[in-house]
């Protein structure tokens, strides 16, 4: 995985973080989903970014 690309999926996953909590605190729905919705985007990333490593190993 790329460095860049961890940090980028990272900075996704703790963005969704703080939007959610100011969803939760506030008691905004529409907050709650979007942090969620940036959390799975940034799992999703990383899952790839694994991939990604894992056949490149394979290859090499």
């Amino acid at each position: 995985m790329s460095l860049k690309d961890k940090a980028k999926a990272t900075a996704k996953n703790i963005e969704g973080k703080l939007q959610e909590t100011v969803g939760n605190v506030t008691g905004d729905p529409q907050d709650q989903a979007e942090g969620k919705a940036k959390q799975a985007e940034a799992k999703v990333r990383h899952t790839v970014e694994d991939v990604k490593d894992e056949v490149k190993k394979a290859v090499d």
